[in-house]
């Protein structure tokens, strides 16, 4: 990206490599210094010293519009040096498992050693970086998926700058608030973000309560698809203003924003004796903090873990699995079985609101008795 040795490709290209070496096309093999790697959005930038060498140009993918073409090169299958044509498909498209970037997705032949290669305007301008192929094959089946440019610039002016990318954390969890959930939280509006947990090591946790309805972000609207890139986007050590819906009234909360942590690691399951719940027609059962622990839930002080689900009951129908932790019911949380014996069985007009922990993740899920509601999470 700079004459004097800049280079920028995807992390996974170089994680974990003991040396990284650069073939350039005068022959020469040049060792690169890694200067930082950002894990979130999959970006590395090296250095090598090899004089003055040609560059491209970062633009932004402003400069590209959707039926555009584009240009990819990169090194697939290890053959060399290659290039591919296609057109912009779409703009601004979110992944699953990236919420920090919004991609561009092009039909331009994208395959296995593209990843890190620059995505090219006609006018030779890099609009993204080749990062992601999805393909039942292996193979490019015209669904390429690359990192916009003005992501990649903003990630590597902090890399160069401080070896790491510094995102702001509030130590929350949160979910979209669907209608159902807020008719079970008697709130009014829908579409906003409902927290759904909270770090208790966490900037939040004082301020901030499982059940508040997250409004806006420094007047930003806060809604489940934005909130990742809203709060990756605050200045660490800042005070964010934070608006939220909590018992039928709004208020404001100065939170000091802490630095996003790395994720956790992995963990083994275990289980425990099981109790029937008839209104949900699934089977739970008491939890140590070995088990809470071994389920990626160690931050949760008690809960309930499903052991068997009846097919066609209300908890199946919700999208519970074995192995969930139920937590609270409504924002009342639980301590022992008993608490779940007083539950009624849940009905659209009257659903059942219960709290759950999934891999790590914590979300509300409302029970209505014939809806199948999926568990999106993610920690910001």
């Amino acid at each position: 990206m700079r004459a004097d040795g800049l280079i920028v490709t995807n992390r996974h290209v170089i994680v974990g490599a003991r040396k990284v070496h650069v073939h350039l096309p005068d022959g020469r093999d040049v060792t690169a210094d890694i200067i930082g790697a950002d894990a979130l959005t999959d970006i590395a930038l090296l250095r090598v010293h090899a004089g003055s060498l040609p560059a491209l140009r970062l633009g932004t993918s402003e400069d590209v519009a959707v039926g555009d073409a584009v240009i990819a090169i990169g090194n697939p299958f290890g053959l060399g040096q290659s290039v591919s044509a296609g057109i912009v498909s779409a703009r601004a498209r979110a992944l699953e498992d990236d919420p920090y970037i919004n991609f561009l997705q092009t039909d331009a032949a994208i395959n296995r050693g593209n990843s890190g290669g620059p995505l090219l305007s006609t006018a030779g301008i890099v609009v993204g970086v080749t990062s992601i192929i999805f393909s039942p094959s292996g193979g490019s089946v015209g669904l390429g998926f690359a990192i916009p440019a003005e992501t990649v610039s903003a990630v590597i002016r902090q890399l160069e700058a401080h070896g790491r990318v510094e995102r702001g954390y509030l130590g929350i969890s949160a979910q979209e608030l669907t209608p159902e959930v807020a008719t079970a939280l008697h709130v009014k509006a829908s579409g906003h973000a409902v927290i759904t947990g909270v770090d208790p090591q966490g900037p939040s946790t004082q301020s901030l309560a499982i059940g508040d309805v997250l409004v806006s972000i420094n007047t930003i609207p806060a809604t489940f698809r934005t909130l990742s890139t809203i709060t990756a986007r605050l200045a660490p050590d800042s005070l964010a203003t934070i608006r939220i819906a909590r018992d039928g009234k709004e208020q404001s909360l100065a939170i000091k924003v802490a630095r996003l942590p790395d994720p956790p690691a992995d963990a083994p399951v275990s289980g425990g004796q099981d109790s029937w719940v008839p209104a949900l027609g699934l089977g739970v059962a008491d939890t140590s903090v070995d088990i809470r622990k071994a389920i990626k839930a160690d931050n949760e002080p008690s809960g309930l873990i499903v052991t068997q689900l009846r097919p066609a009951a209300p908890g199946a129908l919700a999208g519970l699995r074995v192995g969930d932790l139920i937590t609270h019911v409504g924002t009342k949380q639980l301590i022992a079985i008993s608490d779940l014996a007083a539950l009624h069985t849940p009905t659209r007009q009257a659903p059942l609101l219960l709290r759950v922990v999934r891999d790590g993740s914590p979300a509300f899920v409302a029970i209505t008795g014939d809806t199948e509601i999926s568990l999106p999470n993610l920690p910001h």
